[in-house]
Protein backbone atom coordinates (compact mmCIF):
# COMPACT_ATOMS: atom_id res chain seq x y z
CA UNK A 1 0.00 0.00 0.00
CA UNK A 2 2.66 2.12 0.98
CA UNK A 3 4.34 1.69 -2.91
CA UNK A 4 1.02 2.45 -4.26
CA UNK A 5 0.89 5.82 -2.32
CA UNK A 6 4.52 6.82 -3.50
CA UNK A 7 3.80 6.13 -7.12
CA UNK A 8 0.35 8.35 -6.60
CA UNK A 9 2.59 11.25 -4.76
CA UNK A 10 5.17 11.12 -7.60
CA UNK A 11 3.01 11.23 -10.30
CA UNK A 12 0.68 14.39 -8.33
CA UNK A 13 4.61 16.40 -8.00
CA UNK A 14 5.62 15.22 -11.41
CA UNK A 15 1.90 16.87 -12.76
CA UNK A 16 2.71 19.93 -10.51
CA UNK A 17 6.09 20.63 -12.37
CA UNK A 18 4.42 20.52 -15.90
CA UNK A 19 2.45 22.50 -14.63
CA UNK A 20 4.33 24.69 -13.32
CA UNK A 21 6.71 25.10 -16.44
CA UNK A 22 3.03 25.48 -18.41
CA UNK A 23 2.02 28.33 -16.54
CA UNK A 24 5.73 29.80 -16.89
CA UNK A 25 5.50 29.47 -20.49
CA UNK A 26 2.29 31.29 -21.03
CA UNK A 27 3.20 34.37 -18.52
CA UNK A 28 6.48 34.60 -19.80
CA UNK A 29 6.10 34.32 -23.52
CA UNK A 30 5.72 38.18 -24.22
CA UNK A 31 8.95 38.89 -22.02
CA UNK A 32 10.90 36.10 -23.28
CA UNK A 33 10.03 37.44 -26.88
CA UNK A 34 10.79 41.25 -25.76
CA UNK A 35 14.47 39.99 -24.31
CA UNK A 36 15.60 38.19 -27.38
CA UNK A 37 14.74 40.94 -29.92
CA UNK A 38 17.15 43.39 -27.19
CA UNK A 39 19.77 40.51 -27.38
CA UNK A 40 19.64 40.43 -31.05
CA UNK A 41 20.57 43.92 -31.07
CA UNK A 42 23.26 43.85 -28.74
CA UNK A 43 20.82 46.21 -26.01
CA UNK A 44 23.15 44.82 -23.15
CA UNK A 45 26.53 46.83 -24.33
CA UNK A 46 24.47 49.74 -26.30
CA UNK A 47 21.41 50.37 -23.75
CA UNK A 48 22.49 49.11 -20.69
CA UNK A 49 20.23 51.24 -18.64
CA UNK A 50 16.94 50.00 -20.02
CA UNK A 51 18.05 46.47 -20.57
CA UNK A 52 18.99 46.35 -16.83
CA UNK A 53 15.65 47.47 -15.90
CA UNK A 54 14.61 45.02 -18.06
CA UNK A 55 16.36 42.40 -16.69
CA UNK A 56 15.26 43.31 -12.83
CA UNK A 57 11.46 43.24 -13.93
CA UNK A 58 12.41 39.36 -15.38
CA UNK A 59 14.16 38.47 -12.75
CA UNK A 60 11.76 39.55 -10.17
CA UNK A 61 9.04 37.51 -11.78
CA UNK A 62 11.01 34.41 -11.87
CA UNK A 63 11.71 34.88 -8.10
CA UNK A 64 7.78 35.73 -6.82
CA UNK A 65 6.61 32.86 -9.70
CA UNK A 66 9.10 30.63 -7.82
CA UNK A 67 7.73 31.65 -3.82
CA UNK A 68 4.01 31.43 -5.56
CA UNK A 69 3.06 34.73 -5.22
CA UNK A 70 0.41 36.61 -6.70
CA UNK A 71 -0.08 36.16 -10.63
CA UNK A 72 -1.08 39.65 -11.21
CA UNK A 73 2.15 40.81 -9.24
CA UNK A 74 4.38 39.10 -11.53
CA UNK A 75 2.09 39.67 -14.76
CA UNK A 76 2.93 43.57 -13.50
CA UNK A 77 6.28 43.04 -13.54
CA UNK A 78 6.27 40.95 -16.77
CA UNK A 79 4.69 43.68 -18.34
CA UNK A 80 7.68 46.00 -17.08
CA UNK A 81 10.08 44.07 -18.44
CA UNK A 82 8.39 43.69 -21.47
CA UNK A 83 8.35 47.60 -21.74
CA UNK A 84 12.16 48.43 -20.65
CA UNK A 85 13.41 45.33 -22.97
CA UNK A 86 11.34 47.25 -26.24
CA UNK A 87 13.03 50.66 -24.78
CA UNK A 88 16.00 49.19 -24.72
CA UNK A 89 15.82 47.96 -28.51
CA UNK A 90 14.79 50.87 -29.69
CA UNK A 91 17.81 52.36 -27.91
CA UNK A 92 20.59 49.93 -29.03
CA UNK A 93 19.07 50.48 -32.68
CA UNK A 94 19.87 54.58 -32.24
CA UNK A 95 23.11 53.72 -31.25
CA UNK A 96 23.77 51.52 -33.72
CA UNK A 97 24.10 54.28 -36.33
CA UNK A 98 24.72 57.53 -33.36
CA UNK A 99 28.01 55.53 -32.09
CA UNK A 100 28.66 53.33 -35.33
CA UNK A 101 32.22 54.69 -35.43
CA UNK A 102 32.85 53.79 -31.62
CA UNK A 103 31.59 50.26 -31.86
CA UNK A 104 33.81 49.80 -34.84
CA UNK A 105 36.46 50.78 -32.90
CA UNK A 106 35.48 48.64 -30.34
CA UNK A 107 35.56 45.67 -32.56
CA UNK A 108 38.99 46.19 -33.48
CA UNK A 109 40.21 46.41 -29.89
CA UNK A 110 38.37 43.09 -28.89
CA UNK A 111 39.71 41.54 -32.20
CA UNK A 112 43.41 42.40 -31.30
CA UNK A 113 42.73 41.25 -27.51
CA UNK A 114 43.03 44.66 -25.66
CA UNK A 115 40.92 42.76 -23.06
CA UNK A 116 44.17 40.46 -22.79
CA UNK A 117 46.85 42.78 -23.41
CA UNK A 118 46.15 46.41 -22.26
CA UNK A 119 43.52 45.32 -19.56
CA UNK A 120 43.87 48.61 -17.97
CA UNK A 121 42.86 50.61 -20.87
CA UNK A 122 40.17 48.64 -22.24
CA UNK A 123 38.39 48.57 -19.18
CA UNK A 124 38.46 52.71 -18.85
CA UNK A 125 37.28 52.28 -22.40
CA UNK A 126 34.34 50.62 -21.45
CA UNK A 127 33.54 52.82 -18.36
CA UNK A 128 33.34 55.33 -20.88
CA UNK A 129 31.74 53.49 -23.42
CA UNK A 130 28.40 52.64 -20.62
CA UNK A 131 28.78 56.51 -19.72
CA UNK A 132 28.24 57.01 -23.66
CA UNK A 133 25.17 54.51 -24.03
CA UNK A 134 23.69 56.17 -20.59
CA UNK A 135 23.76 59.53 -22.22
CA UNK A 136 22.07 58.45 -25.61
CA UNK A 137 19.41 56.86 -23.50
CA UNK A 138 18.43 59.82 -21.66
CA UNK A 139 18.59 61.93 -25.05
CA UNK A 140 22.15 63.80 -24.42
CA UNK A 141 23.48 63.34 -27.38
CA UNK A 142 26.21 66.04 -26.57
CA UNK A 143 27.22 64.36 -23.78
CA UNK A 144 26.82 61.11 -25.88
CA UNK A 145 29.20 62.15 -27.98
CA UNK A 146 31.78 63.45 -25.78
CA UNK A 147 31.95 60.42 -23.99
CA UNK A 148 32.21 58.05 -27.40
CA UNK A 149 35.05 60.08 -28.30
CA UNK A 150 37.12 59.64 -25.30
CA UNK A 151 36.31 56.14 -25.30
CA UNK A 152 37.16 55.63 -29.16
CA UNK A 153 40.55 57.41 -28.20
CA UNK A 154 41.23 54.90 -25.50
CA UNK A 155 40.11 51.73 -27.52
CA UNK A 156 42.73 52.75 -30.47
CA UNK A 157 45.75 53.10 -27.96
CA UNK A 158 44.46 49.47 -26.74
CA UNK A 159 44.12 48.01 -29.57
CA UNK A 160 47.79 49.28 -30.59
CA UNK A 161 49.15 48.52 -27.29
CA UNK A 162 47.45 44.55 -27.63
CA UNK A 163 48.95 44.18 -31.29
CA UNK A 164 52.58 45.53 -29.94
CA UNK A 165 52.41 43.41 -26.51
CA UNK A 166 52.03 40.25 -28.92
CA UNK A 167 54.35 40.91 -31.98
CA UNK A 168 56.75 43.08 -29.99
CA UNK A 169 57.17 41.24 -26.64
CA UNK A 170 58.76 38.28 -27.25
CA UNK A 171 61.82 40.16 -29.16
CA UNK A 172 62.37 42.92 -26.78
CA UNK A 173 62.73 40.46 -24.12
CA UNK A 174 64.84 38.25 -26.56
CA UNK A 175 67.53 41.16 -26.79
CA UNK A 176 67.25 42.35 -22.79
CA UNK A 177 68.35 39.14 -22.72
CA UNK A 178 71.07 39.19 -24.76
CA UNK A 179 72.02 42.52 -23.55
CA UNK A 180 72.61 40.49 -19.80
CA UNK A 181 74.30 38.04 -21.70
CA UNK A 182 76.98 40.76 -23.20
CA UNK A 183 76.06 39.78 -26.81
CA UNK A 184 76.58 43.32 -28.42
CA UNK A 185 80.20 42.67 -27.49
CA UNK A 186 80.77 39.17 -29.66
CA UNK A 187 78.24 40.02 -32.30
CA UNK A 188 77.60 43.88 -32.17
CA UNK A 189 76.54 43.59 -36.17
CA UNK A 190 73.58 40.69 -35.98
CA UNK A 191 72.82 42.56 -32.34
CA UNK A 192 72.12 45.87 -34.04
CA UNK A 193 70.32 44.40 -37.20
CA UNK A 194 67.76 42.80 -34.76
CA UNK A 195 67.63 46.42 -32.94
CA UNK A 196 66.85 47.69 -35.64
CA UNK A 197 64.23 45.71 -37.42
CA UNK A 198 62.43 45.69 -33.85
CA UNK A 199 62.44 49.72 -34.17
CA UNK A 200 61.31 49.46 -37.55
CA UNK A 201 58.56 47.56 -36.83
CA UNK A 202 57.00 49.59 -34.16
CA UNK A 203 57.32 52.89 -36.36
CA UNK A 204 55.15 50.70 -38.92
CA UNK A 205 52.40 49.41 -36.24
CA UNK A 206 52.64 53.40 -35.04
CA UNK A 207 51.74 54.47 -38.30
CA UNK A 208 49.21 51.61 -39.83
CA UNK A 209 48.31 49.09 -37.18
CA UNK A 210 46.00 47.40 -39.71
CA UNK A 211 48.19 46.45 -42.37
CA UNK A 212 50.18 44.01 -39.49
CA UNK A 213 52.08 41.80 -42.61
CA UNK A 214 54.91 44.50 -42.50
CA UNK A 215 55.79 44.71 -39.02
CA UNK A 216 54.83 41.03 -37.75
CA UNK A 217 57.64 40.02 -40.53
CA UNK A 218 59.99 42.73 -39.16
CA UNK A 219 58.92 41.51 -35.87
CA UNK A 220 59.73 38.21 -36.98
CA UNK A 221 63.30 39.15 -38.45
CA UNK A 222 64.33 41.01 -35.45
CA UNK A 223 63.66 37.86 -33.46
CA UNK A 224 65.46 35.41 -35.80
CA UNK A 225 68.72 38.16 -35.23
CA UNK A 226 68.53 38.10 -31.99
CA UNK A 227 68.69 34.36 -31.47
CA UNK A 228 71.08 34.46 -33.84
CA UNK A 229 72.60 36.86 -32.19
CA UNK A 230 72.84 35.08 -29.22
CA UNK A 231 74.13 31.62 -31.01
CA UNK A 232 77.19 33.47 -33.00
CA UNK A 233 78.06 35.36 -28.93
CA UNK A 234 78.22 31.76 -27.53
CA UNK A 235 79.83 29.97 -30.57
CA UNK A 236 82.49 32.86 -30.85
CA UNK A 237 82.85 33.08 -27.27
CA UNK A 238 83.44 29.13 -27.37
CA UNK A 239 85.81 29.42 -30.42
CA UNK A 240 88.26 31.53 -28.76
CA UNK A 241 87.96 29.16 -25.19
CA UNK A 242 89.46 26.57 -27.36
CA UNK A 243 91.55 28.61 -29.52
CA UNK A 244 90.77 28.13 -32.98
CA UNK A 245 92.73 29.43 -35.28
CA UNK A 246 91.51 31.42 -38.63
CA UNK A 247 92.12 28.60 -40.42
CA UNK A 248 90.13 26.11 -38.27
CA UNK A 249 87.33 28.43 -38.41
CA UNK A 250 87.51 28.96 -42.24
CA UNK A 251 87.32 24.85 -43.25
CA UNK A 252 84.34 24.57 -40.62
CA UNK A 253 82.76 27.10 -42.42
CA UNK A 254 83.11 25.13 -45.88
CA UNK A 255 82.40 21.80 -44.10
CA UNK A 256 78.53 22.28 -44.36
CA UNK A 257 79.03 23.74 -48.39
CA UNK A 258 81.11 20.33 -49.33
CA UNK A 259 78.41 18.39 -48.00
CA UNK A 260 75.31 20.28 -49.97
CA UNK A 261 77.76 19.56 -53.20
CA UNK A 262 78.08 16.18 -52.63
CA UNK A 263 74.92 15.76 -52.24
CA UNK A 264 74.24 17.10 -55.84
CA UNK A 265 76.60 15.07 -57.48
CA UNK A 266 79.16 18.42 -57.33
CA UNK A 267 82.58 18.68 -56.36
CA UNK A 268 83.05 21.46 -54.04
CA UNK A 269 86.31 23.32 -55.81
CA UNK A 270 86.87 26.42 -52.94
CA UNK A 271 90.66 26.70 -54.05
CA UNK A 272 89.00 30.36 -55.20
CA UNK A 273 86.45 31.09 -52.11
CA UNK A 274 82.84 29.78 -52.10
CA UNK A 275 81.38 32.04 -54.59
CA UNK A 276 81.38 30.45 -57.36
CA UNK A 277 79.95 26.98 -55.70
CA UNK A 278 77.67 28.56 -53.93
CA UNK A 279 75.93 30.25 -57.37
CA UNK A 280 76.47 26.75 -58.95
CA UNK A 281 74.33 25.05 -56.72
CA UNK A 282 71.39 27.92 -56.43
CA UNK A 283 71.11 27.32 -60.08
CA UNK A 284 70.86 23.47 -59.59
CA UNK A 285 68.36 23.81 -56.67
CA UNK A 286 66.58 26.01 -59.10
CA UNK A 287 66.55 24.12 -62.26
CA UNK A 288 65.61 20.71 -59.71
CA UNK A 289 62.65 22.81 -58.52
CA UNK A 290 61.51 23.68 -61.69
CA UNK A 291 62.02 20.30 -63.55
CA UNK A 292 59.41 18.77 -60.56
CA UNK A 293 56.89 21.20 -61.20
CA UNK A 294 57.15 20.87 -64.67
CA UNK A 295 56.82 16.49 -63.81
CA UNK A 296 54.17 17.39 -61.63
CA UNK A 297 52.01 19.54 -64.17
CA UNK A 298 52.47 16.68 -66.68
CA UNK A 299 51.83 13.86 -64.69
CA UNK A 300 48.28 15.54 -63.80
CA UNK A 301 48.31 16.60 -67.05
CA UNK A 302 48.24 12.94 -68.45
CA UNK A 303 46.26 11.36 -65.49
CA UNK A 304 43.39 13.65 -66.62
CA UNK A 305 43.85 12.69 -70.23
CA UNK A 306 44.26 9.52 -69.77
CA UNK A 307 40.61 9.24 -67.45
CA UNK A 308 38.90 10.99 -70.34
CA UNK A 309 40.44 9.02 -73.70
CA UNK A 310 39.43 5.98 -71.71
CA UNK A 311 35.74 6.96 -71.01
CA UNK A 312 35.80 8.73 -74.93
CA UNK A 313 36.76 5.44 -75.88
CA UNK A 314 34.52 3.26 -74.05
CA UNK A 315 31.63 5.31 -75.53
CA UNK A 316 32.96 5.06 -79.13
CA UNK A 317 32.99 1.38 -78.71
CA UNK A 318 29.18 1.72 -77.52
CA UNK A 319 28.38 3.89 -80.73
CA UNK A 320 29.75 1.36 -83.16
CA UNK A 321 28.11 2.75 -85.90
CA UNK A 322 29.84 6.61 -85.41
CA UNK A 323 33.57 5.41 -84.25
CA UNK A 324 35.34 5.66 -87.13
CA UNK A 325 34.13 9.28 -87.73
CA UNK A 326 34.91 9.93 -83.98
CA UNK A 327 37.88 8.36 -83.29
CA UNK A 328 39.43 10.44 -86.31
CA UNK A 329 38.80 13.63 -84.38
CA UNK A 330 39.96 11.96 -81.49
CA UNK A 331 43.42 11.25 -83.43
CA UNK A 332 43.11 14.94 -84.79
CA UNK A 333 43.26 16.51 -81.02
CA UNK A 334 45.79 14.52 -79.47
CA UNK A 335 47.76 15.55 -82.73
CA UNK A 336 47.26 19.13 -82.19
CA UNK A 337 48.27 18.71 -78.59
CA UNK A 338 51.31 16.80 -79.60
CA UNK A 339 52.31 20.13 -82.01
CA UNK A 340 51.67 22.36 -78.35
CA UNK A 341 54.15 20.26 -76.50
CA UNK A 342 56.70 20.45 -79.42
CA UNK A 343 55.50 24.68 -79.77
CA UNK A 344 56.23 24.32 -76.01
CA UNK A 345 59.64 23.40 -76.23
CA UNK A 346 60.66 26.01 -78.64
CA UNK A 347 59.08 28.95 -76.44
CA UNK A 348 61.38 27.17 -73.46
CA UNK A 349 64.93 27.89 -75.52
CA UNK A 350 64.08 31.80 -76.39
CA UNK A 351 64.34 32.82 -72.66
CA UNK A 352 67.24 32.39 -69.78
CA UNK A 353 66.56 31.86 -66.61
CA UNK A 354 66.83 35.07 -65.67
CA UNK A 355 64.38 36.41 -67.74
CA UNK A 356 61.62 34.05 -67.74
CA UNK A 357 60.58 30.66 -66.32
CA UNK A 358 58.40 29.07 -68.80
CA UNK A 359 56.00 26.27 -67.64
CA UNK A 360 52.96 24.24 -69.22
CA UNK A 361 49.51 23.73 -67.36
CA UNK A 362 47.00 21.45 -69.72
CA UNK A 363 47.74 23.09 -72.96
CA UNK A 364 48.31 26.63 -71.55
CA UNK A 365 51.64 27.97 -71.37
CA UNK A 366 52.82 30.24 -68.72
CA UNK A 367 55.78 32.75 -68.81
CA UNK A 368 57.00 34.18 -65.62
CA UNK A 369 58.66 37.16 -66.41
CA UNK A 370 61.53 37.17 -63.84
CA UNK A 371 63.42 39.85 -65.62
CA UNK A 372 60.68 42.58 -65.43
CA UNK A 373 60.36 44.32 -62.39
CA UNK A 374 58.60 47.54 -61.59
CA UNK A 375 59.44 50.79 -58.86
CA UNK A 376 57.93 50.43 -55.60
CA UNK A 377 54.37 51.37 -55.67
CA UNK A 378 54.78 52.40 -59.93
CA UNK A 379 53.45 50.39 -62.76
CA UNK A 380 55.20 51.99 -65.39
CA UNK A 381 57.43 49.04 -67.85
CA UNK A 382 60.54 50.72 -68.36
CA UNK A 383 62.37 50.82 -71.75
CA UNK A 384 65.08 48.34 -70.31
CA UNK A 385 62.27 45.35 -70.65
CA UNK A 386 61.96 46.22 -74.57
CA UNK A 387 64.33 43.30 -75.35
CA UNK A 388 62.79 40.96 -72.75
CA UNK A 389 59.63 41.99 -74.11
CA UNK A 390 60.45 41.25 -77.40
CA UNK A 391 61.37 37.90 -76.60
CA UNK A 392 57.57 37.37 -75.66
CA UNK A 393 56.72 38.76 -78.89
CA UNK A 394 58.08 35.71 -80.50
CA UNK A 395 56.88 33.38 -78.41
CA UNK A 396 53.15 34.30 -78.58
CA UNK A 397 53.65 34.34 -82.66
CA UNK A 398 54.58 31.08 -82.39
CA UNK A 399 50.67 30.50 -81.44
CA UNK A 400 49.50 32.92 -83.61
CA UNK A 401 45.75 32.63 -82.81
CA UNK A 402 45.66 32.05 -79.26
CA UNK A 403 44.76 34.47 -76.36
CA UNK A 404 47.35 36.20 -73.95
CA UNK A 405 46.09 36.48 -70.13
CA UNK A 406 48.89 38.83 -68.56
CA UNK A 407 48.57 38.27 -64.32
CA UNK A 408 49.78 40.59 -61.98
CA UNK A 409 50.74 39.33 -58.76
CA UNK A 410 52.67 41.20 -55.51
CA UNK A 411 53.30 40.12 -52.42
CA UNK A 412 51.69 40.50 -49.01
CA UNK A 413 52.93 44.01 -47.72
CA UNK A 414 50.66 46.86 -47.83
CA UNK A 415 46.47 47.02 -48.12
CA UNK A 416 44.47 43.83 -49.90
CA UNK A 417 43.00 46.62 -51.95
CA UNK A 418 46.24 48.55 -52.91
CA UNK A 419 47.57 45.39 -53.49
CA UNK A 420 44.81 44.24 -55.87
CA UNK A 421 44.75 47.41 -57.52
CA UNK A 422 48.69 48.01 -57.98
CA UNK A 423 48.93 44.23 -60.03
CA UNK A 424 46.09 45.01 -62.10
CA UNK A 425 47.72 48.56 -63.37
CA UNK A 426 50.70 46.57 -64.06
CA UNK A 427 49.74 43.93 -65.28
CA UNK A 428 47.41 46.12 -67.85
CA UNK A 429 50.79 48.49 -68.29
CA UNK A 430 52.27 45.35 -69.70
CA UNK A 431 49.22 44.46 -71.81
CA UNK A 432 49.48 48.28 -73.26
CA UNK A 433 52.88 47.98 -73.96
CA UNK A 434 52.93 44.55 -76.04
CA UNK A 435 50.03 46.31 -78.17
CA UNK A 436 51.03 49.87 -78.42
CA UNK A 437 54.97 48.73 -79.18
CA UNK A 438 54.66 45.21 -81.17
CA UNK A 439 51.49 45.90 -82.33
CA UNK A 440 49.48 42.73 -80.87
CA UNK A 441 46.13 43.18 -81.12
CA UNK A 442 44.06 44.55 -78.22
CA UNK A 443 41.55 42.20 -78.65
CA UNK A 444 43.73 39.52 -78.22
CA UNK A 445 44.98 40.31 -74.52
CA UNK A 446 43.35 40.82 -71.02
CA UNK A 447 45.14 41.73 -68.19
CA UNK A 448 43.86 40.69 -64.35
CA UNK A 449 45.06 41.48 -60.97
CA UNK A 450 45.35 38.73 -58.47
CA UNK A 451 47.29 41.41 -55.67
CA UNK A 452 48.93 38.71 -53.01
CA UNK A 453 46.20 36.45 -53.30
CA UNK A 454 47.64 33.60 -55.24
CA UNK A 455 51.53 33.40 -53.55
CA UNK A 456 54.21 30.84 -55.03
CA UNK A 457 56.97 31.44 -52.19
CA UNK A 458 57.08 31.89 -48.46
CA UNK A 459 55.90 36.25 -47.53
CA UNK A 460 58.20 35.95 -44.56
CA UNK A 461 61.70 36.23 -46.44
CA UNK A 462 62.78 39.13 -48.64
CA UNK A 463 63.58 36.34 -51.49
CA UNK A 464 60.18 34.51 -51.25
CA UNK A 465 58.26 38.36 -51.37
CA UNK A 466 60.83 39.08 -54.94
CA UNK A 467 58.77 36.03 -56.12
CA UNK A 468 55.53 36.84 -55.89
CA UNK A 469 55.99 39.86 -56.90
CA UNK A 470 55.43 39.21 -60.65
CA UNK A 471 54.13 39.24 -64.24
CA UNK A 472 52.55 35.91 -65.44
CA UNK A 473 51.69 35.65 -68.81
CA UNK A 474 49.45 33.22 -69.93
CA UNK A 475 49.36 32.26 -73.94
CA UNK A 476 45.65 29.94 -74.18
CA UNK A 477 46.18 28.39 -77.87
CA UNK A 478 43.47 27.50 -80.09
CA UNK A 479 43.51 23.82 -80.82
CA UNK A 480 42.67 22.91 -84.38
Amino acid sequence: MSRILTLAMGLLIAQSVLSQQDLRSTLFAAADSARAAADAVNAGLLSPGFYEDGLEAYSDAEADLERGRNLDRIRTQLEDAVVAFGAATEASEIADITLASLIKTRDDASEAQADRFATAMWAEAEELFESAARRLESGNIRGARTRADEAEALFRDAELTAIKAQYLSQTRALLAQAQQARVPRYAPITFERASLLLTQAEEELNNNRYDTDLPRSLAQQANYEARHAIYLAERIQSLRDDDWTEEQIILAYEEPLTQIAAAADRVAQLDRGTEALTMELVAYIEDTRQRQQQLDNDLAESHTRIVALEEEIRSLDEQLGGVSQERVALVQRLEAEARIREQFTQIETLFSREEALVYREGNNIIMRLVGLTFESGRANVDPEYRPLLAKVVNAVQIFPRSQLIIEGHTDSYGSDDANMGLSRTRAEAVGDYLSTEFNIPSFRISAVGYGETRPIANNETPQGRARNRRIDILIEPQLE
